[in-house]
């Protein structure tokens, strides 16, 4: 079983993350270190993670639900996390080294930048969204206050 506080944490990690990258990377001196690399790593890691389990653990009861806009809900959220997938495939794909333990490929700094800054916005309001509608509405649905699944 999941909990809501594992999701929490996770997504505090996620958040704490991105805070931290996106300060480093505005630096470019700092994007060319292992450091940055290693928690750049991390933090794909954590993100798909994350997306995997609420995808795994949520959305069943939801889309069986009788309400139509329930039903919606959770087929926006499993669209927005295609959506996250693909984005982060193709940033990965521009920026970062075949090998993990590589430092990441950045020849525009400016670009680099801006599709960072993209991706981590992108990934902080979903998880935005998720504490505010999806987490709500399994708990109301299912009773439960502690476990999501």
């Amino acid at each position: 079983m999941i909990s809501y506080e594992e999701l929490h944490t996770q997504n505090h990690s996620i958040t704490e993350l991105s805070n931290v990258l996106l300060y480093l990377f505005r630096e470019r001196s700092m994007c060319d270190t292992g450091a940055c690399c290693e928690l750049f790593n991390r933090y794909m890691d954590k993100v798909k993670q994350h997306i995997d389990l609420v995808d795994t653990n949520m959305y069943n009861k939801l889309l069986a639900h009788d309400n139509h806009d329930i039903q919606l809900l959770a087929r926006n959220f499993m669209s927005g996390s295609q959506e996250i997938k693909r984005i982060m495939h193709e940033y990965t794909r521009q920026w970062c080294p075949k090998k993990r333990d590589e430092i990441l490929t950045i020849k525009d700094h400016e670009n680099f930048l801006k599709d960072s800054e993209e991706m981590f916005e992108l990934v902080l309001h979903r998880i935005q969204m998720e504490t505010e509608k999806l987490y709500p509405l399994i708990r109301e649905l299912s009773g439960e206050r502690k476990h999501v699944a």
